[in-house]
């Protein structure tokens, strides 16, 4: 049996987390995770003071969508903050897996905030198609909301930077609804326009509703994210057929089966069966298990790998999944 640490699941991002010298999971890459998400409430807590502004100033319902939005956005980045930490925390006594479920505890919440958002969003449009009102002062509208476009730009840049070194679902869930909030943001300039100096009054409306629409899409593919990892789906298939062909390639394997992968936040899990010479001894059984968690471990960095030495040609019964 070989064990190591956490993992990042893509090899790119391993290469890319070796050139900085900064191994996932690290202490360096711990303080990365949470920088992005200090960096997140404090984005969120901004815009939502610069869109209250704009909405009491222009009183148009696609501001009030965006503002509502970033409400929902700082909260959801708050329990972010929260899940990160706690998913950075070591392996104890009671969680021997360590903590990483928090990250996919923490997305399927931020789907809840996101979806509550489309909600109120789609009910204030619909008042608005009955009673459709003048958006005033467009200008200044419009001026605000893209000071928010060019906050939230940066701030999806430094997530994605973030992102690539540390694979934590919950900074992705948060950074997709940020990507969200760009379209949200310019289609609210778009309605500020032909409401506000081309006088369509539905025009507010409408673009609330399909903001909203959109809203749900990118709440329902957060939940599918967070889903896979709670339910510990396998790695992608390209990942796996990886894994076997690293075992195989060692000349004193016969043969790998019954892989099972899973991810658990920023960590993830590889377990094996490899099939051996069943006159070689229990000692140099060992000593093969060991190299080939190692040629694994150069493929996939800090992964913890455990492998079970089988003799080759013993039928076992298994539930047979490649």
């Amino acid at each position: 049996m070989a064990h190591g640490q956490a993992v990042p699941l893509m090899a790119a991002k391993a290469a890319a987390q070796d050139a900085l010298g900064m191994p996932a999971n690290s202490p360096a890459t711990g303080r990365l995770a949470r920088l992005a998400t200090y960096a997140s409430v404090s984005v969120a807590l901004l815009l939502v003071s610069i869109k209250a502004m704009a909405w009491f100033t222009t009183d148009s319902v696609a501001v009030l969508s965006s503002l509502i939005d970033s409400m929902l956005d700082a909260l959801a980045s708050c329990v972010t903050l929260f899940a990160v930490r706690k998913a950075q925390e070591p392996a104890d006594r009671e969680h021997r897996f360590g903590h990483g479920k928090a990250e996919p505890l923490a997305a399927l919440a931020q789907s809840a905030f996101i979806a509550g958002s489309a909600a109120l969003l789609l009910f204030e449009a619909g008042h608005r198609f009955i009673e459709p009102s003048a958006v005033e002062r467009p200008a200044l509208g419009v001026a605000v909301i893209a000071v928010t476009i060019v906050v939230t730009l940066a701030l999806v840049a430094f997530q994605h930077w973030v992102l690539r070194r540390t694979g934590s679902i919950a900074i992705s869930a948060d950074s997709l609804h940020y990507k969200g909030d760009l379209l949200m943001n310019a289609a609210v300039i778009a309605a500020l326009v032909l409401g506000g100096w081309y006088g369509w009054r539905y025009a507010d409306p409408i673009f609330a509703t399909a903001i909203a629409i959109y809203i749900l899409v990118v709440a329902w593919g957060i939940v599918r994210q967070a889903l896979d990892m709670l339910m510990d789906r396998e790695l992608p298939d390209d990942d796996r057929e990886r894994i076997y062909e690293i075992a195989r390639a060692h000349p004193e394997t016969h043969r790998a089966h019954d892989l099972k992968t899973r991810r658990s936040g920023q960590m993830t899990f590889i377990q094996m069966h490899l099939e051996m010479d069943p006159k070689i001894s229990l000692r140099r059984a060992h000593q093969i298990s060991d190299e080939v968690e190692n040629r694994i471990l150069d493929a996939y960095p800090d992964a913890e790998v455990i492998i079970h030495q089988d003799p080759a040609g013993v039928d076992e019964r298994h539930m047979r999944f490649r």
